[in-house]
């Protein structure tokens, strides 16, 4: 029952996230407007993180499965994908990499912060 109550407040504040795009003319996922919700909720602890904590153990512990949709997506529309392949992959692995550096630069950066606060106190 506990973590069908979770899952209830994860829809609900999906839902919500639903009624902001309406609401809002931004050209932004629904998606988007949801996580930056539930971000906004946890933070100010209007939500404790004990109300959402074991649905989101379970969303993420499953996480590779919700990516079978998409993948057979992708093999479904593999003729239109084939013209664009080498394109797609440059970008790809560039962006990877963007990522995977400038996230670094930013853990080192956090983890520099916290040792700094840590040896000041």
């Amino acid at each position: 029952m506990k973590l069908l109550k979770q899952f209830g407040i994860i829809l609900a504040i999906t839902f919500a996230g639903e009624i902001l795009r309406a609401i809002l003319p931004f050209p932004i996922p629904v998606s988007i407007y949801g996580l930056l919700l539930l971000l906004f909720l946890l933070s100010t602890h209007i939500l404790p993180l004990s109300a959402v904590h074991d649905a989101g153990k379970f969303l993420i512990e499953i996480m590779p499965v919700l990516f079978v949709p998409a993948a057979v997506g992708l093999l479904d529309n593999w003729h239109a994908l084939q013209a664009i392949l080498l394109p797609v992959s440059i970008i790809t692995a560039v962006t990877t990499i963007l990522v995977m550096g400038i996230t670094g630069r930013v853990t080192q950066g956090i983890l520099r912060r916290e040792r700094k606060e840590k040896n000041d106190v």
